[in-house]
């Protein structure tokens, strides 16, 4: 009997010692999580609001814009301006090589555009105003007749040169698929700044900016 006892004491001794251990180990083992790598965080990239691409200041070289950055390719930034030649209102031809050595602003646009018939009294301002600096304003109206045009462009007082693109080659050239749609373009004829329509003035004169380094450009 005494014996029984013995090892019934024995046996339950080792039970409380291999819990023991257990404990232990459980309790300086480092966390699983700590073991396994750890993915990388994915937050998404902040967005340039839609209504303004303001490209590096014009002393920069020309770049290619990068594939991380779609607004900077749908706009050309840091490229040499497609080649744009269409009919002009009233008559004649606007070529824009013919342009080079003058900062140009280029807007596609449209008159069943609400934000075209909002832009285009502040775009004559800015062209009158800042005349002076060889400052060239041209609409191309894609898709529309030019009685249709001409009456838009009465109805608004807009003095500057409007093209006509009726079958819309050059806003394919161009890839200016939302209307309106601005280009910024510099002396060199590199594209500086471009950005979708509906802005107001002062987005108007900051992306005039650029094209016009040493010239303070305002609202």
């Amino acid at each position: 009997m005494q014996r029984r006892v013995a090892v019934l004491v024995a046996m339950l001794a080792g039970v409380v010692t291999m819990a023991v251990a257990i404990g232990v180990v459980v309790a300086i083992a480092p966390p699983i999580d700590h073991l396994a790598p750890r993915a990388p965080s994915l937050a998404p990239p902040s967005a340039m609001p839609p209504s303004a691409v303001v490209a590096p200041p014009a002393s920069t070289a020309p770049a290619s814009p990068s594939s991380s950055d779609p607004l900077a390719a749908q706009f050309h930034l840091g490229q040499p301006a497609p080649p744009l030649v269409v009919a002009k209102l009233g008559g004649g031809t606007i070529d824009l090589s013919k342009l080079r050595g003058k900062p140009v602003w280029l807007d596609f646009m449209g008159t069943y555009c609400p934000a075209s018939r909002t832009e285009f009294p502040l775009m004559a301002g800015f062209a009158t105003r800042y005349a002076s600096t060889g400052l060239v304003v041209v609409a191309v109206d894609v898709a529309e007749s030019a009685t249709t045009v001409a009456a838009f462009a009465k109805s608004l007082g807009a003095t500057f040169p409007i093209g006509l693109d009726p079958n819309g080659t050059a806003q394919r050239a161009w890839g200016a698929i939302v209307l309106p749609l601005h280009y910024w373009i510099g002396p060199d004829g590199v594209i500086r700044a471009g950005a979708y329509g509906g802005l107001s003035a002062a987005e108007m004169a900051a992306n005039l900016q650029q094209i016009l380094p040493g010239v303070s450009v305002t609202p």
